[in-house]
């Protein structure tokens, strides 16, 4: 049997995000954040919920943990709501919201478990978005002083932050589709607005360095591998401006100081940069995160003006499995995301701070046989160990999510979680995945 080479400081942990599992979205002098307000609006999401209540983490986070440490997991990516911490955006901290992250820092670190905070998964306060949001280059530096104010009250507790989740999945999906918060389609701001997440994120490097020097700093890009949906000379020319949209547009500005410049010509008009810009965006990180699921096919598209490309959404492989919500099972995308990284984007340390599946998970009489989970897990993390045999730097992997929870669009309708979480009781339930992780874990990964 080969050895997967994880060693004995790799992490292993469970993702989350605020509005998916913390619920109390009225309590404790939490403000209005842009998913409050979108849920609220007629067919947004598919089951019509919200995430009000949702797992209730922000009461039960104590027996949450209990249950990490059960599954031997040494670390735990959160995030941490920025209209919990400033419900104006702005201004003065709110205690409450600053004494949960507290405690619950305190909590894991009690237990052996390294706390990873993300600063943004998607969860603007109401009011900055009322200002334009991420359309107005002024939020880059409410980020910032939100970003600062966080890592300065937390001090030690944390000593790994991230700065942004997707920010070109949130960006697309809230701001071209519609179909995430804050729920607006407009296209033609998106290249000015995407600049300015890049320079919020270039800025909350520079006050997390400020104000927690000993912590080091990353960003969870999903930058998946981009294929043609037929070989025709068209479509492979969608799939390359596609790539470029949805993966080089945020990860070379980070990771190599400029934007891709086939596509900047194009749409030079729609964007200001400068080299000071660009100097703030590139400084220096510390990791990248990987949020890995999936392959996309993109197809020519004569619809969409200047470009003609866009993902096709309803491309099936034949031959292939599909979980609960659509998504192809692809366990080479480990292999081809990370390596892509390596041999083009640096090289830098990287951890899969999301993977998972969602499945129609079936409670009977108290046990969830998620099998295809396990099976989904196994394929995944062979593939993770085939990057780090051709010399990747992975130091952790994030299965997402911990807790089944609030899924965006799709309400509660798929669930993710290694374990499993009753809405109406909210009891949880190890599924047979969590026993599973828990013995590849002690097993330094080879369990099978």
């Amino acid at each position: 049997m080969t050895v997967i080479p994880f060693t004995k400081d790799f992490l292993w942990g469970g993702s989350t995000s605020a509005y998916q599992v913390e619920g109390a979205a009225g309590g404790g002098g939490k403000g209005e954040s842009i998913w409050d307000r979108f849920c609220r609006k007629p067919g947004t999401i598919k089951d019509g919920t919200n995430g009000d209540v949702t797992c209730n983490f922000y009461q039960m986070f104590r027996d949450d943990i209990s249950l990490m440490k059960t599954l031997n997991l040494n670390a735990f990516r959160f995030s941490i709501s920025w209209s919990r911490i400033l419900p104006s955006g702005k201004g003065k901290v709110n205690q409450d919201g600053i004494d949960f992250y507290k405690k619950m820092t305190d909590r894991l670190l009690s237990q052996g478990i390294k706390p990873v905070a993300t600063l943004y998964h998607w969860d603007m306060p109401q009011a900055v978005e009322d200002k334009g949001g991420w359309r107005n280059r002024d939020t880059a530096f409410r980020f910032s002083e939100y970003t600062a104010m966080v890592s300065g009250l937390l001090g030690e507790r944390v000593n790994m932050y991230i700065t942004l989740n997707e920010p070109g999945m949130f960006s697309t999906l809230g701001y071209i589709l519609g179909v995430h918060a804050p729920g607006i389609k407009d296209p033609a701001c998106f290249m000015e607005m995407s600049h300015t997440i890049n320079l919020a994120h270039g800025h909350a490097v520079s006050a997390i360095r400020s104000e927690a020097s000993h912590a080091a700093v990353g960003l969870a890009f999903q930058a998946p591998p981009i294929y043609p949906a037929t070989d025709t000379e068209k479509d492979q020319e969608a799939a390359r401006i596609t790539d470029c949209f949805i993966n080089r547009w945020w990860v070379e500005p980070v990771l190599l100081g400029r934007y891709p410049s086939e596509l900047l010509a194009t749409i030079a008009p729609l964007i200001e940069t400068d080299e000071k810009d660009m100097t703030v965006i590139s400084q220096p990180i510390d990791f990248v995160g990987l949020n890995i699921y999936t392959r996309l096919f993109a197809r020519h598209d004569t619809s969409v003006p200047k470009f003609q490309a866009a993902i096709d959404p309803h491309y099936r492989v034949k031959g292939s499995r599909y979980t609960e919500n659509g998504w192809e099972v692809y366990p080479e995308v480990m292999c081809e995301s990370i390596l892509r990284f390596k041999n083009q984007w640096k090289n830098p340390v990287i951890y899969i701070t999301e993977n998972g599946c969602a499945l129609n998970d079936i409670n009977k009489d108290g046990e969830i046989n998620d099998s295809l989970r396990i099976d989904f897990y196994k394929a995944y993390l062979d593939n993770l160990k085939q990057s780090m045999h051709q010399g990747a730097p992975v130091k952790g992997f994030f299965a997402r999510s911990l807790l089944d929870g609030f899924e965006w669009e799709e309400g509660y309708q798929k669930r993710f979680g290694l374990i499993h979480v009753d809405f109406k009781t909210l009891k949880r339930t190890l599924k047979y995945s969590a026993i599973w992780f828990k013995e590849m874990i002690e097993s330094g990964g080879q369990a099978r």
